[in-house]
């Protein structure tokens, strides 16, 4: 008897803010060029929201909302590294709409899920 593959089951906070990265990457690539430090945070935030969020959604109790409630940190701080750049000029504002529009949907859900930023 051959066995089924494992399929992990779908966490969709997980997926979208794994959108938002894919979505933003140009972005987070072009404003690394132009300004390494505000660049690596925005990488920083990002790869905090997923971190967070993969190890919340393992976890229970108040460590459970303290690590979605850093994850919706993360995406504030991204949103605000993005819209840095913005002003900057580095990126337009129609660089980041898709990627901030993800990042909005991963804040909301994470505030369903007991987060508190």
């Amino acid at each position: 008897m051959q066995e089924k593959p494992t399929q992990r089951p779908t966490f969709f906070v997980l997926e979208i803010a794994l959108q938002a990265i894919e979505a933003l990457r140009p972005v987070a690539a072009r404003i690394l060029t132009c300004d390494r430090e505000l660049g690596e945070q925005l990488r920083d935030a990002l790869s905090s929201v997923v971190l967070n969020i993969g190890e919340g959604n393992r976890s229970q109790g108040r460590l459970r909302v303290t690590r979605f409630s850093t994850a919706a940190g993360s995406a504030n701080e991204s949103r605000v590294a993005l819209r840095a750049a913005v002003a900057w000029r580095y990126v337009e504002a129609s660089d980041v709409q898709a990627g901030e529009e993800l990042l909005d949907r991963v804040c909301a859900m994470l505030w369903r899920l007991g987060a508190r930023r």
